[in-house]
């Protein structure tokens, strides 16, 4: 009895189906069997029992089971036979159903027959299933017991419902329920489907849950449907059954439309479903999503869902503090988990429907593709992108694209990236080699968002992912360091370096692949090799431990090698690499908190400084190694993280070696051999005693120059060391930097070298420059460099000391620079092929030669870097990287030539010489940011103004920017902000300047001073300043959120300009203000260029501002002014607008005003009219701007304006009110008109690039005609008859003077303009056959005929054509000029005239092709 009971719960526990159950009892022993014997029979005289018996089955009492004597299917059989034979059949059935019933009143007995019967046969005997059913089981399987068995089951079965579950853990109703499964045949399944259905609307909730899982193994097919409905409204009345529902609704077969209705039910509850219950829900809608509606339902989901807010505030702090103590459980346990679970068992859910679905997965990338602004963006579009790319092969190109187009717009931003990493690392974690695959491509790209994007999933990967996806994304940026692209080098390079400073730890398991980089230093730029140590350095000495020891072992054994080279290349990358290690062994860590690193152990003191004198003995015999290695040393310094044991050591070194090698007393006038007499020049002070210094800069030069020719050393220097003239500048501008630390930036110590002479010699060369030698020449020359070097060393280290006396030296200095820069262009006007001395020493600089040539590009490229550092600030804002190439600067005008031309006009005039300093820049020393606080001296006369604003624009052009690069864009920005007070100062002063100009000039343009050279500096002063202004208000890196208080302050500088500091104003009203400010200035704009620089800072305000419309007509009308203003000419300027400024100015002004087509008609037909009866070379009075040399760019602008402004327009449709459809045929009236003005133009205008202009916007005109305002006249017709007539008849006029066009383009064989004739004559051919489907459309197909249309060029005349005689008749059909006559019955007369003037479009005639 123990066996059975125990068989028996193990049974019901395993499953409340019996199959399984019955499963387990086959192997049962005889031992067991006999042990049953002894259970009682059940002895009754019922109709019921007797049958049973005679057919097979003996029913046992208590617990026992029934025992089956014969097969399952032989029982089943002679029950039914029996029954059927029975003399009192049917009644028998009754009394056999009502012995069941009073049999199953017993529970126990009831039970008995609910569960599977125990078999007698022997198992060789059993030729049927594996397993025994229950009575009941067996007893439903007769078709004439089943009704009414299923009908006593469901009148028993509400007995149960609410009782609780038996000890032996049996569920009757479950039992109950589960006899109805699987049924060979269903006798009323219409019946059964009611009652259980009656059933399910009753139960309680744990049981309706099982009930409707039960449905798919119970109900046939047929009853499928009214299964379906009825669950559905059942899901209207019950959300907590939505789960078994909808798995029950995926098993059946269902009509679509039921299905949709479903869905959309879900779809509404999605906000408010529990997180459990999403997965089998989100389960069911994307299996019921078909190819019509893929699109619609995708696009709703994305909406309905999402998951940030699903997963609770608790489970995020979970996962974090996961990631931040791997290991360590966290406190909320469980429930964070159950959360993961089901996000993660979601996302399951979706990849396998994404992976196996293409409907599915193309219409979730169209979703997020046309979601149009980045605020409807959320984590969860970017996260289905990811997993999309991981799962679908073909569709990778695809996402890549829309990924790549959503960051360009900015919808898809850093902190979009970063929050769908916090909240689904977990699933993303699984994809890992996707996104590092996603990455990589990123960063192949040229576009710098893009690759900003490629590295934040980097950074993101390294910081989330576990220790293998770290490795992995490691090894993908060593991967790309070596690949030898530079800019994936230097991006690289500046994701390691982050991850460095982030997570440091964690990349110290990865230095070893970071040490291989080691073995591509070859290609490597300074910059790169810099942060390459840098980084290598601070894996190695960050933290001292063996396992970083390997590493430093490494990188000594690399520095050393390279050091002792003697191929120079590889001694410089071991300098570089050298200072940057000694930076980080010698930090200074006093500010850390740990104990024990706040100062330098004397034992790390000794490496740096042993490894430093290492540098140093191996670079002194190359003045260039030297040179490099002070200057590297230098930014070390200036980077302030020098401990200051080493400090102090560096200063007292520095200090000796250069008294000794470059000062010399002022007395001691040098004697000897020299070429041209020594004379000390450019001292600040009259040194009345003897205790003054110089400079020894010409007998070192000559030491040099002439002693390693085997010239004759002179007895002084033949006692002392050689020292190379080379390195003065780096080795003052690192002693600078280590007295400037040493003494908080007081430089007293060595203020004597700011006005100390220079040995040199008279410089000016007068007669005597055709009488030297070349030799002679190239020395003076390289003197001249040297010093100019040695001035702007002297005024980058001393521009920012505060006494008066100082700033009035360096003030000098700049002046001297200035002077020096004249007499210099004059000597290199004479010698073209000399190659100056070196002042930058970076590898770049290794091959450097200056460009002789004047080439256009040259002016641009380097032009680019005329403003100095705050040029390249502006330059800096172009990207987000700290390595910034400041010579392509995209942000440069392109025609800043035009700067350089000025210059070259006003020097030409007083020497005969085209010599430009910008093609010697590489030779010049850098002149540092800190150099412009300089601007802060106010303007003490004009002449001050003038040197400043000269050496500014002049001098600074030159630099090289290694010392740039190493500062950030942030830091640039913070000293511009800094520097607006005085440059608005410097605006202001210049803009009173231009003001009185054009007072003393009464306005004429070209009146006295106009031509002198303080104008044109002046005028690129005042240029330079709003350059300056619209690179830092253009810079990108104000969107960020840390960089929002800086705009904040470079907005109050510029509005209290205008008013009292108010404090708190809102952004709006700042931006506000400074536009009003920066308006004001548009009186006194001297310059075209200067011009356009003023509108685009106005428009760059305009951008940050959130209700732009009134500011957008000020633009628009400030435009239109400069372009009604007459503009000064320069004397060797063909033109005094360059082309594509111009061009860019229309463009502004067409894009700001407020009506598009009235801005066109004026300037077509009022402006150039004028200048049609204008003389040959004046220009239209009222645009100045429009001459016959700049018609074509106004016509361009204005065609292709025109056709964006039509093709912007909404079609419309036949249900939009009677005055919209009034206003936009009105709309097209005007554009039509317009065009048709442009058009006849180039009867008068028809040169070449204008024809260009016509053939490719006219085919764009007309078909935006056709897509835009054909759908219009469709629905306009009848009730604007008149209007469309004479629109069309307008249109015809333009079209045919198009196919005009293409003759000509055939007849003068101009292939620039022939291929653009096949596409604009399939469009007008369009054009034809749409208007006639409008007319047939109105019922108005009469009014349409067809004719010859002849091939003319321009001015009408018929081109005879060898054959147009014999192809008139064969191509009548083609060569049709459709025309539409103005009213169905009109008069022969009234139709004939209808048809000359409106030969219907297009006609595209192949007449043309027959040529």
């Amino acid at each position: 009895m123990v066996s059975k009971r125990r068989l028996s719960k193990s049974e019901e526990k395993e499953s409340p189906t019996e199959d399984a159950s019955q499963a387990r009892k086959q192997p049962l022993s005889k031992k067991t069997k006999k042990s049953r014997v002894h259970s009682e029979v059940e002895e009754n005289d019922s109709v019921f029992v007797k049958l049973l018996k005679t057919s097979g089955i003996i029913l046992k009492t208590g617990e026992s089971q029934h025992q089956l004597a014969v097969d399952q299917i032989i029982f089943q059989k002679k029950l039914f036979q029996t029954l059927k034979k029975h003399p009192s059949y049917p009644k028998i059935i009754e009394e056999f159903i009502s012995g069941l019933e009073s049999y199953i009143e017993d529970q126990d007995s009831f039970r008995n027959c609910l569960v599977s019967c125990e078999r007698l046969q022997d198992e060789e005997a059993s030729m049927g299933t594996s397993y025994s059913k229950s009575l009941i089981k067996l007893l439903l399987g007769i078709d004439i017991l089943q009704p009414a068995i299923i009908k006593t089951l469901f009148e028993k079965l509400p007995e149960f419902l609410f009782e609780k579950v038996n000890t032996d853990g049996i569920s009757m109703p479950r039992l109950i329920i589960s006899q109805l499964k699987w049924l060979d045949r269903v006798v009323d399944g219409k019946d059964l489907t009611t009652k259980i259905m009656q059933l399910i609307s009753i139960a309680p909730v744990y049981l309706q849950h099982d009930f409707i899982t039960s449905l798919p193994e119970i109900i046939g097919d047929s009853q499928h449907a009214d299964v379906g409905k009825e669950l559905s409204d059942l899901l209207t009345e019950n959300t907590s059954l939505t789960v078994p529902i909808l798995d029950v609704l995926s098993s059946l077969r269902l009509d679509p439309k039921l299905v949709s209705e479903v869905r959309q039910l879900v779809m509404g509850k999605l906000s408010s479903v529990r997180l459990d219950d999403l997965p089998v829900i989100i389960k069911f809608i994307l299996h019921s999503v078909t190819t019509t509606d893929a699109l619609e339902v995708i696009s709703e989901l994305r909406e309905q869902l999402d998951l940030q807010h699903c997963v609770l505030p608790s489970q995020l702090q979970a996962s974090q503090s996961r990631l931040k103590s791997k290991g360590r459980r966290s406190s909320s346990g469980n429930q964070e988990n159950s959360g993961q679970d089901c996000v993660i068992l979601l996302f399951d859910v979706i990849k396998s429907a994404v992976r196996y679905e293409k409907t599915i997965s193309e219409a979730w990338i169209k979703a997020i593709e046309s979601t149009p602004s980045g605020s409807e963006h959320k984590i969860f579009d970017l996260t289905m992108l990811l997993i999309i790319y991981s799962t679908n092969t073909q569709t990778k190109k695809y996402i890549e694209r829309v990924l790549r187009n959503k960051i360009r717009s900015g919808c898809f931003q850093e902190q979009l990236l970063q929050s769908t990493f916090y909240v689904h690392y977990l699933v993303l974690k699984d994809v890992c080699p996707s996104i590092l695959s996603l990455a990589q491509s990123f960063l192949h790209s040229l576009d710098q968002s893009i690759i900003l994007f490629g590295s934040l999933l980097y950074k993101y990967a390294f910081k989330f992912f576990d220790t293998y996806c770290q490795q992995e994304v490691v090894g993908a940026l060593v991967t790309h360091i070596c690949s030898g692209n530079e800019a994936e080098v230097d991006t690289a390079l500046d994701i390691l370096l982050d991850l460095v400073v982030v997570n440091l730890s964690a990349m110290r398991l990865n230095a070893v692949f970071v040490k291989g980089i080691l073995d591509y230093l070859e290609n490597m730029s300074p910059q790169q090799i810099r942060k390459l140590f840098y980084i290598l350095s601070t894996l190695a000495f960050s933290k001292q431990h063996e396992a970083s020891s390997h590493i430093q072992d490494d990188m000594h054994l690399v520095i050393r090698k390279q050091l002792s080279s003697t191929i120079f290349k590889y001694k410089l990358i071991g300098i570089i690499g050298a200072v940057t290690m000694a930076g980080i062994m010698a930090a200074d860590r006093s500010s850390s908190l740990t104990q024990g690193r706040a100062a330098l152990s004397s034992e790390q003191c000794t490496q740096v400084t042993s490894l430093l004198q290492l540098v140093h003995s191996c670079s002194k015999q190359s003045p260039w190694a030297s040179a490099l290695y002070y200057d590297e040393f230098a930014n070390l310094i200036q980077g302030g993280k020098l401990a200051p044991k080493a400090l102090e050591w560096a200063g007292q070194t520095i200090f000796n070696d250069f008294q000794d090698a470059f000062v010399v007393d002022f007395c001691a006038v040098p004697e000897g051999d020299y070429p041209f007499p020594v004379k000390a020049l450019y001292g600040l002070e009259e040194y009345s005693s003897r205790d003054g210094i110089a400079i020894n800069l010409l007998p070192l030069l000559f030491s040099e120059d002439f002693a390693k020719d085997g010239g004759r050393m002179t007895s002084q220097e033949s006692d002392q060391k050689l020292v190379s003239p080379l390195c003065l500048a780096p080795y003052f501008r690192l002693l600078r930097l280590c007295v400037e630390r040493q003494h908080n930036g007081n430089l007293e110590e060595i203020d004597g070298l700011l006005d100390c002479p220079v040995f040199l010699t008279d410089l000016e060369p007068g007669e005597r420059l055709e009488s030297m030698s070349v030799k002679e020449h190239s020395f003076l020359c390289s003197l001249i460099f040297l010093t100019l070097n040695w001035f702007r060393e002297v005024v980058n280290g001393f521009c920012q000391q505060k006494s008066p006396e100082m700033k009035g030296k360096v003030l000098t200095r700049l002046k001297h620079i200035v002077e020096l820069q004249r007499i210099l262009e004059k000597y290199l006007a004479d010698i073209p092929d000399y190659v100056p001395p070196p002042a930058n020493f970076d590898l770049e600089t290794l091959d450097i030669t200056p460009h002789t040539s004047t080439a256009v590009a040259a002016k641009i490229r380097k032009q680019g870097n005329i403003g100095g550092r705050k040029r390249k600030a502006d330059d800096s804002k172009t990207s987000s990287s700290d390595t910034l190439s400041k010579e392509d600067s995209s942000e440069c005008d392109p025609t800043s030539s035009d700067r350089s031309q000025l210059e070259k006009d006003f020097k030409g005039k007083e020497e005969k010489t085209s010599v430009s300093l910008q093609n010697y820049r590489a030779f010049f020393r850098e002149l540092d940011i800190e150099v412009f606080s300089i601007l802060h001296c106010g303007l003490v006369t004009k002449c001050i103004l003038d040197t400043e604003m000269h050496t500014e624009s002049k001098g600074s052009r030159n630099i090289g920017f290694s010392h740039l690069h190493q500062r950030s864009a942030q830091e640039i920005a913070h000293s511009i902000v800094r520097l607006l007070t005085p440059m608005c100062n410097h605006l202001e002063n210049i803009h009173n300047y231009f003001q009185c100009l054009a007072a003393e000039n009464q306005g004429v343009v070209d009146g006295p001073g106009v031509k002198g050279q303080e104008y044109h500096i002046m005028s690129s002063c005042y240029q330079r300043l709003l350059q300056i202004f619209h690179g830092l208000f253009a810079w990108s890196g104000f969107f960020q959120p840390e960089n929002y208080n800086l705009l904040y302050s470079a907005l109050e500088v510029l509005t209290n300009r205008l008013k009292q500091r108010e404090p708190d104003q809102p952004l709006e009203e700042l931006l506000s203000q400074s536009f009003h400010y920066l308006q004001n200035f548009r009186h006194s704009i001297p310059s075209f260029h200067c011009a356009l620089y003023l509108i685009r800072l106005l428009m760059v305000l305009l951008e940050k501002s959130t209700a732009p419309t009134q500011n957008k007509e000020k633009i628009a009308s400030l435009a239109r002014q400069f372009l009604c203003r007459v503009w000064p000419r320069g004397e060797k300027e063909s033109s005094n607008i360059p082309n594509d400024q111009l061009h860019a100015l229309l463009s502004i002004y067409l894009e700001h005003t407020d009506s598009v087509l009235k801005a066109i008609e004026e300037i077509a037909g009022v402006g150039v009219p004028e200048l049609i009866n204008s003389p040959k070379d004046a220009s239209s009075s009222t645009f100045p701007t429009l001459t016959r040399h700049t018609f074509v760019i106004f016509f361009r602008v204005m065609m292709a304006e025109l056709e964006k402004t039509v093709k912007g327009l909404q079609a419309g449709t036949a249900a939009d009110s009677q005055q919209i459809h009034e206003e936009k045929l009105l709309y097209w009236n005007m554009a039509v008109r317009d065009f048709s003005i442009l058009i006849n133009l180039i009867k008068v205008f028809d040169s070449r690039p204008v024809l260009h202009v016509c053939l490719k916007y006219g085919r764009l005109f007309v078909e935006a005609f056709l897509k835009q305002c054909m759908p219009l006249l469709d629905f306009s017709f009848r009730k604007h008859r008149e209007d469309v007539l004479s629109l069309l008849e307008t249109f015809q006029l333009n079209t045919r003077l198009l196919h005009h066009l293409c003759g000509h383009s055939k007849i003068h064989q101009d292939t620039k303009l022939t291929k653009h004739v096949p596409l604009l004559k399939k469009t007008l051919e369009l054009l034809v056959c749409r208007v006639k489907a409008m007319l047939v459309l109105n019922n108005c197909r009469e009014a349409f005929w067809l004719g010859n249309l002849k091939n003319r060029d321009l001015q009408g005349e018929e081109i005879i054509s060898q054959n147009s005689q014999e192809s008139t008749a064969d191509e009548s059909g083609d060569d049709a000029s459709s025309q539409v006559s103005k009213s169905k019955a009109t008069e022969d007369g009234e139709e004939d005239e209808a048809s000359d003037g409106e030969k219907e479009q297009d006609s595209d005639e192949s007449d043309d092709d027959s040529d």
